[in-house]
């Protein structure tokens, strides 16, 4: 690894865009409304919905660093329509429901860009869809049945290409297919969690960062300054959600981890192509994400080390030098021309994975307690969708709305069982995901015409399928 990279700082979102001044921790006791714990793209949104819908709550937000360390501010910047567990929610509520979901997913592409520009925030935003590709024989079988299973969810304006036709968007080797949709844009993530946090202070909500929720009971959010109480208490947590007491087999941190690339000259993206702008993913089974930056570089991202022991999150964001080289290796494996390109920044970050792999919703009734998350890596849209949902959620408990087509969406109470203690949760997680690795290198040497069964099996096991 070059000594010229930076290596964490937490992102180089951050990097690029500056850390924001932090603002004022909880000053003691206190009461509201609603207090929403977490101050990432979930907390803000939820309570930017409630003030809209309801300027009269008093909301409360509580962040134990500041608005967008985590995820948020971490994240690909990836606005699209994909959302965790939507086919497992059509076998438990049937096709329409999960077709319902997905309906909601596509329209909150559009819902967060609209916001956007009602709030004036310049989040670097581009809608050129996402477009994922095949580069092996069992990747494109993969893509083939992928954008088939889309088509049947409701995306009828999903398009599939051939190796000609996706080198005519993008020139990766070795590409023998793709699929596209329209239902995505590229963003700078920081610029929107700064934007939308400064949006939600303006319209009255009380923001409080430096502040670690220790605990959350009903009515309750417990901090080292005291105690802020409520008939509504928020978990807006995701990654984060293990540090919680009683919370540490709820969702598992997963690691993510990325690199952004010097600059690229007008000569390189000429070599390139990616005119458009597409978010670009792969169908490998230990999948790569990346898009093209407003100031011209490449932000690409990978799984690296998945998991550390105990649910353990990161402090700074900072890569294991071997998580950077694969990644490099990915860029050049799909960018030859990029062998010499430099590397500038290198992060990672964790989101919430489910034992399920399924993202939900929930307001317990009876306690007042409500959270979301579980995104599985899909959150910057999907934490739109949920905080709306949690909204009418909290509507329709309060008596101030009733039943909606969000509240009827089949992830909302959706339950799931706890992640397996330690040290089976380390082991069967490194155990899985060097089983994806494996059946990559496995696929790729090979010319396999299908999935590796080593994939399958490691499919079956985690959850996914």
């Amino acid at each position: 690894m070059s000594s010229s990279v930076v290596n964490g700082g937490i992102s180089f979102w951050y990097a690029d865009d500056g850390l924001p001044a932090v603002r004022e921790p909880l000053p003691g006791d206190a009461s509201a409304d609603v207090v929403i714990v977490g101050g990432g793209y979930t907390g803000l949104w939820t309570a930017y919905y409630l003030k809209k819908t309801a300027p009269f709550l008093r909301i409360t937000v509580l962040e134990q660093k500041f608005c967008g360390y985590g995820a948020s501010g971490r994240n690909g910047g990836w606005l699209y329509n994909g959302i965790a567990g939507r086919d497992r929610y059509a076998k438990l509520h049937g096709h329409e429901a999960a077709v319902r979901l997905q309906q909601a997913m596509n329209d909150t592409v559009d819902e967060v860009i609209a916001v956007a520009e009602a709030e004036g925030i310049d989040a670097d935003l581009h809608k050129g869809g996402v477009l994922e590709v095949a580069t092996t024989p069992a990747q494109l079988a993969r893509l083939k049945a992928f954008h088939a299973a889309e088509a049947a969810f409701g995306e009828k304006d999903r398009e599939l290409y051939g190796a000609e036709e996706t080198a005519e968007r993008i020139r990766v080797a070795d590409a023998v297919g793709s699929t596209w949709t329209p239902h995505g844009a590229r963003l700078h993530p920081v610029k929107l969690v700064k934007g939308l946090a400064a949006a939600v202070e303006a319209l009255g909500v009380a923001i409080h960062e430096s502040t670690p929720v220790t605990e959350i009971r009903p009515k309750h959010a417990v901090t080292p300054y005291g105690t802020v109480r409520a008939p509504y208490v928020l978990r807006c947590t995701e990654g984060f959600t293990a540090s919680l007491k009683g919370q540490r087999r709820t969702w598992l941190p997963m690691n993510s981890s990325m690199i952004a690339t010097e600059p690229l000259s007008e000569e390189q993206w000429e070599r390139i192509g990616w005119a458009g702008r597409e978010t670009l993913g792969d169908m490998a089974h230990a999948y790569m994400y990346a898009q093209r930056t407003a100031d011209g570089r490449i932000a690409l991202g990978g799984r690296g080390v998945p998991y550390r022991f105990g649910s353990q999150t990161d402090n700074d964001g900072r890569t294991q030098a071997a998580t950077i080289a694969e990644l490099r290796e990915i860029l050049v494996r799909f960018f030859p021309s990029l062998a010499g390109v430099g590397i500038e920044h290198a992060w990672s970050g964790v989101l919430g994975v489910p034992r399920d792999w399924c993202a939900t919703v929930t307001l317990d009734r009876s306690t007042g307690l409500g959270w979301a998350g579980g995104y599985v890596g899909s959150g910057v849209a999907t934490t739109n969708l949920a905080a709306r949902t949690l909204r009418d959620l909290v509507q329709l408990d309060s008596g101030q709305g009733g039943r909606t087509e969000l509240t009827e969406l089949p992830w909302v109470e959706h339950r799931v069982r706890k992640w397996e203690p330690e040290p089976f949760r380390w082991l069967g997680v490194h155990g899985l995901y060097g089983a994806y690795r494996f059946a990559d290198r496995r696929e790729r040497e090979r010319h396999l015409a299908a999935s590796s069964r080593v994939a399958r099996v490691a499919d079956v096991v985690t959850g996914r399928h």
